[in-house]
């Protein structure tokens, strides 16, 4: 629980290829604020789910997340943002990519109730696959019983911008570390601002790691 005015910052990283299975409740008072991120690196199963209850006016989430599925790996990342309360505001952006055998699984939920008016909602999945064979599978949802708020969704799967792959390898860039860039690029926008600058790094260097073919 987090207090009137508390403030949380919560990174989750999954790795390894055993079965991973996390589930955190959070319920948020007034003007607490949230900052979650979640890398997935995939398992043979892996599932974060994460609940917050929006129970106090002014409350903000920002709740964001990456998964990185290779040949037999699974990562699903599942969320339900309940706001129960006035004037909050959730920001929710999942990005992912997978090879050929991955699976990248996204299933959110915005569930906003009849007192929570002037709630301010964005949820948004964008997927890459990388690979023939490759699997994506996302469902997010808006659930709104209030009539005085400002809601979105957006869901996108496809494959790399083969135009912006072409720029690149017209201006000399070998085709493997191209791809890694523009995925790279796209990935990286997932990772929240403000987040302490060893930890920013570190996400980043796992990101680059795993497109270079270094992780485990």
């Amino acid at each position: 629980t987090l207090a009137p005015g508390a403030a949380l910052t919560r990174i989750v990283i999954q790795s390894g290829q055993g079965p991973a299975l996390s589930m955190a409740r959070m319920r948020l008072e007034a003007g607490a604020r949230l900052t979650q991120f979640v890398l997935v690196e995939g398992a043979r199963l892996a599932r974060i789910e994460t609940h917050v209850e929006i129970a106090g006016e002014g409350a903000q989430v920002t709740m964001n997340g990456i998964y990185l599925c290779a040949e037999g790996r699974h990562a699903d990342l599942t969320s339900i943002i309940t706001h129960a309360a006035a004037n909050a505001r959730t920001r929710q952006l999942i990005k992912g990519v997978a090879k050929k055998g991955g699976r990248g699984v996204f299933q959110g939920k915005i569930v906003v109730e009849r007192g929570a008016q002037k709630t301010d909602a964005r949820q948004y999945h964008h997927g890459l696959l990388l690979e023939e064979g490759a699997e994506i599978f996302a469902k997010p949802e808006l659930i709104i019983f209030a009539d005085d708020v400002q809601c979105a969704h957006g869901n996108t799967a496809g494959a790399l911008d083969e135009q912006a792959l072409f720029y690149a390898l017209s201006r000399g860039i070998p085709e493997r570390e191209a791809r890694a860039l523009l995925i790279e690029a796209f990935l990286l926008e997932a990772i929240p601002e403000g987040l302490p600058e060893n930890i920013d790094t570190a996400l980043r260097a796992r990101i680059g790691d795993w497109l270079q073919g270094r992780s485990t």
